[in-house]
């Protein structure tokens, strides 16, 4: 089974709301956070910092989101800044605007009822490693007891690290209503770790490591409230899905999207009057400070014509930090 936050996750929907990078309860060794996340007060709305509510909702309208996750660092740790980015979404976009939050602290009572009064639908923690097999009778099941009392639906989120047979007990008791088990990566926050921790790349892989997949799916994976999540589909199809959602919203009437959810588009160095007098119309291009932005395509064709001395294809992404991927010279 796949819950409702993860539905809108595979489909692109979900913009990533990331509060705040201090985590204070440990230092897991596994923690994927990168340099400019880690240990830092800021906020950030998929790739855009934030400086201000409206930055949180152009970036929302700017893919059409169709829902948030609220991550860090420890949301729970900054619950005044994550309420209010609650409460902003729902008053935007209204109740259909789902949320979920990542916790790694149980929070108690009150920071239950106060996320749920903000609007958070789905609350997913994710205990310490060695308490994995001991959480009957801890604080961990009264929380998830407390959460549903509250209002919110409570699960577990854990990396793949390996089975863990008590997390389907939840499951069968009622308490939890779903584990989503992410298949165990390295990423630039977190491989000097890793790999003092004695773990490496998976052959064939560019961040899943080797792991007990294989065990984990045999003791946990034939429970329909337990949804694996590869590596593979992360990238290939939630990252690339809210990438072309985003590209769709975003693009000119001259810009194409790319199967891979990337912008592609001309660009020369000819002024606005050369462009009208080749009968160019004014919805193929844009004038930009020292430069035209305009159809590859036709870029490439006035070229090989000799009607425009140079230019370049451009292929970018359709973040807000727009990085190019490709450029490619037409002279």
């Amino acid at each position: 089974m796949i819950s409702k936050g993860c539905e809108q996750c595979a489909k692109g929907g979900k913009m990533v709301l990331f509060v705040y990078g201090y985590c204070d309860q440990r230092d897991c060794f596994y923690c994927p956070l990168g340099e400019n996340r880690k240990n830092v007060d800021t906020v950030y709305a998929n790739e855009r910092k934030v400086e201000s509510d409206e930055d949180v909702l152009t970036e929302a309208h700017r893919m059409d989101a169709l829902g948030t996750s609220i991550t860090g660092g420890e949301p729970q740790e900054a619950l005044d800044r994550t309420c209010h980015y609650l409460s902003l979404l729902k008053e935007e976009f209204g109740e259909d605007h789902h949320t979920h939050l990542y916790t790694g602290i149980t929070g108690g009572r009150e920071n239950m009822r106060r996320l749920s009064e903000a609007g958070l639908d789905e609350i997913r923690f994710h205990p310490p490693l060695d308490l994995w097999g001991d959480l009957h009778g801890t604080e961990w099941e009264e929380i998830l007891h407390i959460a549903r009392e509250e209002g919110l639906k409570p699960a577990f989120e854990i990396p793949g690290i390996r089975a863990e047979p008590e997390f389907l007990e939840f499951l069968d008791e009622g308490a939890a209503d779903f584990c989503n088990v992410n298949e165990f990566e390295m990423s630039d926050g977190n491989y000097r770790r890793m790999q003092a921790e004695g773990y490496d790349l998976r052959e064939g892989h560019m961040s899943a490591v080797e792991s007990p997949k294989e065990e984990i799916l045999s003791v946990m994976g034939d429970h329909d409230r337990v949804y694996f999540c590869t590596s593979v589909f992360k990238d290939a199809a939630q990252h690339r899905r809210r990438l072309k959602r985003m590209a769709r919203t975003i693009r000119r009437e001259f810009d194409e999207v790319t199967d891979d959810g990337t912008l592609v588009y001309g660009k020369t160095w000819v002024t606005e009057e050369r462009l009208r007098e080749l009968g160019v119309p004014e919805e193929f291009y844009t004038v930009k400070t020292d430069h035209v932005e305009l159809a590859w395509w036709l870029l490439e064709e006035m070229v090989d014509e000799g009607d425009v001395g140079e230019g370049e294809i451009v292929e970018q992404y359709p973040t807000v930090d727009g990085t190019v991927v490709e450029r490619t010279p037409l002279a």
